[in-house]
């Protein structure tokens, strides 16, 4: 959605929600606008709306007319009436909830301040825009914000429920703090606070100091039973391929539901009281003195560790859960008013799950760079989840800000982890130590923290600018699937939503449009430990079994094995060793999950290559079944420095016999050198024969693009497909023609073949006539720092799939820089065997600077460009030209990675 303009088009943010907090949208603004505000509300006079509207959209509003002093409601109303009339000229359809604004409502504040922050950066902002002269050099105002005492005690309870509803609906959609605050553990105020003190008189005319007056929400449960003294426990979780159940495991903490309000605890008067001992405050329920710009906790049950051993509560941890890296926490009250000496009760980040941990299974935070898992933030979403989350929380705590993140989480991210691993300056892990262990006790009832994610299994879907919200809830397939003319088809296996785009390639049932991206992206992702990143029927999940199998790389996780096969499954599971998955042994499925019995050859049709419609598509491999997958044999043509082999072993692959054709000298010792002499060498690929294919084969898969010269249009001399190096092409497909897998041979046959794109239309379509397909289209650029558009021909599973990022792609070109040098570039043009191909441009400066001067990318940072390990063409005493030479003519290795990524489904790993 979008209006022209003179600039160019102006696009509205659509409705995705901005996970802002308050103390950073501050920070935001007051960077971006050159002003001092201190909080949501005192940015309520529609001066600052009205700036970023003039920035964005120059000229749609005179800044002359804006009243940056405005306080009444007069003058605000005039500021967002200027802002309302700009909207409109220029077609913006957002709507202003004046009212509300003018009340001084947090929520309405907060939601529009969000909303114009998203406004502004999904735009080309005005660089050139500088708002302190746009307003005459003039201050924008604070609006002040009273704070009042409630009447009586019936406005009280109104507002203490409507602030509680309020507060939940926050933390469940924004992630942000709301009113009633978020406490510095994240917990909610239950309280509604007068100011720490106040003047009053009383009915004879004195004056008395009253201290704050609360009021508590107290859960009820909706089994209609009284909680006992500890609350309820949840027992249950899993770890990931363990077998039993200990006490660090994870364990879901008890949802939220209905509150209702109570005087558990009323501060006396301040000053009357005072030296009165009659009625001492129990330990147990102690109130605490808040200020309303200040973080407060519930103030209830305070059972703070006693036993000298550390890790006092609200201390940020690492813990050590079986089956997982190191995972980020916080340390929480116990649930009772006794614990176990040297146990710690722990809220994870990222899924708000408990643990019951030995102190010897905890590291503090400022252990960062010893636990931080690289693999596990590369692979699991709800891991760099955590991440973000306990890093966000440490950042506040030591006032530290990340607004030249400009409100990109990604970049956010990045600032975040730099800051982490350089040891948290400037404040130091210090900073984010709990101020005050007493200010992270929570209640008996519930604990939540200030990162808590949103209702697992939950999604919402906006199909219309104004239709209504749907909440689909994967729980309900157990029930609605029973329902007449109801069937598992109908469903999406992953959330429960019944707007099917596809139906699941593996199990009956379907997917929705997002779940079947998810899918697509995610299905081939593997951990460190060579399994699957994600649940195999919905590729999500918190806490998953792995298949017991040999080169089996499946997991199920928790929800899908509950719901869809029968409560108490995954419990069952626990304590089989070892477990057959459902894909090894289908006759274990049961309830709503089934396999599909052409599974294997579903799931490739899934990521058929749809631009190969002009030819027959490719034969259609079934997927083998873990105990009878076979190491894998390769024939590497045109092998260059081995990064096929590479790629393979990284992967986890075991791999029976490699053979490489390679002519290159310098290339041919990187190869024997970095892996050891396991690679053979075989020579000119001309020299091959159906004798030798015959001694040395069968082989699986086939690799080779062969030399680019005499096909890229960059090379004016270039002699075609048919002249020169081209036709080593046809060395290709000669051997392609003899290793293909006779009629009646079912054995998996895979072949990938690669050259460039720049090459002329005629021998791009004589290549597709010949190797019988249209290739893909891959760039490098996404996964490293420089571009490498390249054409793949081939049968791999998946190959048009999205290319997606990791944290080990080291995607910035400052990223592969050794130290003391500077990028002068994000990216860089393809790096070839040429070295004039390091400048950017034919006469275009260098792309790095070392001491005020340009220099060229020195040897170990071209490797890094290219996804190799440092050093890894140092061999030989190789000279710069030479190492250069060799990785030009070299694949990229995150792209190869993603390629070969599915034959883990027909070969056996180690």
């Amino acid at each position: 959605m979008g209006f022209k303009m003179a600039s160019g088009v102006v696009v509205i943010p659509n409705s995705i929600r901005d996970k802002s907090s308050r103390i950073y949208l501050v920070n935001w603004y007051n960077n971006l606008l050159k002003t001092n505000f201190k909080d949501v509300q005192e940015m309520g006079s529609g001066a600052c709306h009205c700036q970023i509207m003039d920035c964005v959209i120059p000229g749609s509003i005179d800044m002359s007319k804006v009243k940056l002093d405005a306080q009444g409601e007069d003058d605000c109303k005039h500021n967002f009436s200027l802002l309302h009339e700009a909207f409109s000229k220029n077609g913006v359809t957002k709507i202003i909830p004046i009212e509300e604004l003018i009340q001084g409502e947090f929520r309405a504040h907060f939601e529009l301040l969000k909303w114009f922050k998203r406004f502004y950066t999904t735009n080309d902002q005005n660089k050139k825009y500088d708002p302190v002269k746009a307003r005459n050099s003039q201050e924008i105002s604070p609006i002040l914000v009273p704070h009042k005492l409630p009447k009586d005690a019936q406005q009280v309870f109104t507002q203490a429920l409507n602030d509680s509803e309020s507060a939940m609906s926050s933390e469940r959609e924004t992630f942000t703090e709301s009113e009633p605050e978020l406490t510095s553990d994240g917990t909610l105020s239950d309280s509604i606070t007068a100011p720490p003190s106040a003047q009053t008189e009383d009915e004879n005319g004195l004056n008395v100091e009253v201290k704050q007056c609360e009021v508590r929400l107290t859960k009820i449960h909706q089994n209609g039973r009284t909680p006992g003294e500890n609350g309820v426990v949840w027992k249950g979780m899993a770890v990931r391929g363990g077998l039993g159940l200990e006490s660090s495991l994870r364990q879901k903490p008890p949802t939220r539901t209905l509150f209702q309000a109570g005087g558990r605890t009323i501060s006396s008067p301040k000053g009357v009281d005072k030296d009165s001992t009659s009625a001492p405050e129990s330990q147990d329920e102690v109130s605490e003195e808040t200020s309303p710009h200040k973080n407060t906790p519930r103030g209830r049950r305070k059972m703070a560790y006693q036993d000298g051993k550390g890790f006092p509560t609200g201390e940020l941890v690492w813990g050590k859960v079986k089956g997982f890296s190191w995972w980020p926490g916080m340390v929480m009250p116990w649930k009772s008013k006794s614990w176990p000496l040297g146990m710690r009760r722990v809220e994870w980040f990222g899924d708000g799950m408990f643990s019951e941990s030995y102190i010897e299974s905890l590291l503090t935070f400022r252990n960062f760079n010893k636990c931080f898992c690289k693999n596990s933030f590369a692979s699991l979403p709800i891991y760099k989840e955590a991440i973000y989350q306990i890093i966000e929380l440490a950042s506040e705590r030591c006032e530290k800000s990340f607004v030249e993140a400009e409100g990109k989480k990604e970049k956010e991210l990045k600032l975040m982890l730099a800051w982490a691993s350089g040891g948290f300056l400037p404040s130091g892990p210090e900073g984010f130590s709990p101020p005050d262990a007493a200010a992270h006790q929570d209640s008996s009832d519930s604990a939540t923290s200030d990162n808590q994610p949103p209702a697992k299994r939950k999604y919402v879907y906006k199909n219309k600018a104004n239709a209504p919200v749907i909440t689909y809830n994967k729980e309900s397939i157990r029930e609605m699937v029973k329902e007449k003319g109801r069937k598992i088809d109908d469903f999406c296996l992953s959330c429960g939503s019944l707007e099917i785009e596809v139906q699941h390639p593996l199990f009956e049932g379907g997917l929705c449009v997002k779940c079947k991206g998810n899918f697509t992206e995610t299905l081939y992702r593997y951990d460190e430990d060579g399994y699957q990143s994600y649940c195999t029927v919905c590729c999500a999940g918190l806490e998953v079994i792995l298949c017991g199998n040999a080169s089996c790389c499946r997991c199920f996780c928790k929800d899908c094995l509950e719901i869809l096969v029968g409560p108490g499954t995954f419990d069952e599971l626990k304590d089989v060793d070892p477990w057959s998955c459902y894909m090894c042994k289908p006759s274990l499925c049961k309830g709503n999950l089934k396999l599909r019995p052409d599974w294997s050859v579903k799931v490739q049709e899934f990521f058929a290559n749809n631009s190969a419609m002009a030819f027959e598509p490719h034969r259609v491999y079934p997927s083998i079944s873990a105990d009878q997958r076979q190491p894998i044999k390769v024939l590497s043509l045109f092998d260059g420095i081995a990064t096929g082999y590479l790629v393979l072993k990284d992967l986890g692959f075991k791999i029976e016999r490699y053979l490489a054709s390679e002519i290159c000298d310098d290339s041919i010792t990187v190869g024997m050198i970095k892996h050891e002499g396991k690679i053979e060498y075989v020579n000119d690929v001309r020299t091959i024969t159906r004798k030798h294919l015959a001694e040395w084969g069968p082989f699986d898969l086939l690799i080779g693009g062969s030399p680019c010269n005499d096909l890229s249009m960059v090379n004016p001399l270039r002699k075609g497909l048919f002249e020169g190096t081209g036709r080593l092409f046809f060395e290709f497909y000669r051997l392609l023609t003899l290793l293909k897998p006779k009629e009646g041979d079912d054995r998996p046959f895979f072949w990938l073949f690669e050259n460039v794109v720049f090459m002329s239309a005629n021998d791009k379509s004589d290549i597709c006539r010949f190797l019988e397909c249209n290739p893909i289209l891959i760039d490098a650029v996404k996964v490293t720092p420089a571009h490498r558009a390249r054409y793949f021909w081939g049968n791999l599973p998946g190959m048009n799939r999205p290319l997606a990022t990791s944290l080990d792609d080291k995607v910035g070109l400052q990223d592969c820089l050794e130290g003391g040098r500077k990028a002068m570039f994000d990216k860089v043009r393809t790096i070839t065997t040429k070295s004039n191909s390091i400048r950017q441009g034919k006469m275009g400066p260098l792309p790095v600077t070392m001491n005020g001067k340009e220099d060229y990318l020195w040897c170990t940072e071209m490797e890094q460009v290219f996804g190799f390990p440092k050093h890894y063409t140092d061999v030989n005493n190789m000279g710069r030209a030479q190492r250069q030479r060799v990785l030009g003519r070299s694949w990229s290795v995150p792209v190869i990675r993603h390629l070969f990524a599915p034959l883990k489904d027909y070969f056996e790993c180690v």
